[in-house]
């Protein structure tokens, strides 16, 4: 979508002048800038359901408006600076590719207050937020690592940032500790939402033997590839893409943002609202596991949620040593767990994948 599409779709969205309650007290007006579309069945449809949610919790309190499509970068600016012209009280910005946008327009803007997902820089309006995806990657490894016959596991990665990076280990750390076997192959697709180019990458995985397909990438694509294709098994990404189970989806990753939105909105409502770190995961219900189908068999299906079950009450961390890097040094001994600070920064991967991480 070109920027000037943006805008006029913007302005159309957020409209002119403030809104007000029945009784004529103003509304707090919440927006949302979204990487991709409201439909894309993924990341960018579980933050407008967030939003959704927050519309229906807080009912006249509230005016939402959101623009979707918007690229990373100068366009990102652009739009959050035209919501906070229109009077914006709360934006959520949420893609990683938006961390400088939001924390140059948040400088232009104090008394508006800025959410970010997934990124780490934060000021007195920026906070930032995120869930613990990789212990929902931690549970698709080990039901990958089962029940691959060809041992050969693909990773479709958006970008070589840490939070995918995470995910691809901590994918392969629990496929290893399933089936010693086990290899994984990994594509960059250098996208958050590109049905093709996701496509073809699922593709290529297909091609070079994965009957197993992960994705942390947005749309539904690799699911209809993997479909099309026949006996190889995917996992939801973001959103439930339930419409491919029971089989090739044998389950997924869900991710929920509407509490942490609805608390947020509330805070600004509220008058109590502070910039925040917040990094929650399958324990808070910001990370779901979806249904695992029958496509699994009972005791891999049992197994994993014995293992969800650890990682939400706190007993197990799925970065938990004895772990090498790739390059055979140590990263953690026996029984030590990974610190957040290691986590939020990890730009290697662990020992036994193979290939380089792009730069």
């Amino acid at each position: 979508m070109k920027f000037t599409t943006l805008l006029a779709s913007a302005a159309v969205a957020l409209g002119l002048g403030a809104a007000a309650y029945a009784d004529g007290h103003e509304k707090t007006k919440v927006g949302f800038v979204y990487v991709g579309p409201i439909g894309d069945g993924g990341w960018t449809y579980e933050h407008d359901k967030g939003r959704l949610a927050v519309e229906e919790a807080l009912g006249d309190k509230v005016d939402t408006v959101y623009v979707e499509n918007v690229a990373e970068g100068p366009d990102s600016e652009r739009v959050m600076t035209q919501m906070a012209l229109d009077g914006a009280d709360l934006i959520f910005t949420t893609s990683f590719g938006y961390m400088d946008p939001t924390i140059n327009v948040a400088a232009k803007f104090p008394n508006v207050k800025f959410e970010h997902a997934t990124g780490y820089k934060r000021a007195d309006n920026v906070s930032t937020y995120s869930a613990r995806f990789y212990e929902g990657r931690a549970i698709q490894g080990h039901i990958a690592g089962k029940m691959t016959k060809s041992n050969i596991i693909g990773y479709i990665g958006s970008y070589p940032i840490p939070e995918v990076i995470r995910g691809i280990n901590s994918a392969f750390i629990h496929a290893r500790k399933a089936n010693p076997d086990v290899q994984f192959k990994i594509v960059w697709a250098y996208t958050w939402f590109d049905p093709a180019k996701e496509a073809d990458a699922a593709k290529v995985l297909i091609e070079q033997g994965a009957d197993v397909v992960l994705q942390h990438t947005d749309s539904t694509a690799p699911q209809a590839a993997a479909q099309e294709a026949g006996n190889v098994v995917t996992f939801g990404q973001a959103s439930d893409m339930g419409q491919y189970a029971p089989f090739p989806r044998v389950s997924s990753i869900i991710d929920d943002w509407a509490p942490y939105y609805i608390a947020r909105t509330q805070a600004v409502i509220d008058g109590t609202w502070e910039s925040t770190d917040t990094w929650d995961g399958i324990g808070a219900g910001m990370v779901g596991i979806g249904e695992i189908s029958d496509a699994v068999p009972a005791d891999v299906k049992a197994e994993a949620l014995a293992l969800k079950a650890s990682l939400a009450d706190g007993s197990y961390h799925a970065f938990t040593g004895p772990l090498n890097k790739q390059d055979g040094s140590a990263f953690l001994a026996d029984g030590e767990v990974a610190d957040d600070g290691t986590l939020a920064g990890m730009n290697f991967y662990v020992e036994g994948i193979e290939g380089d991480i792009p730069q």
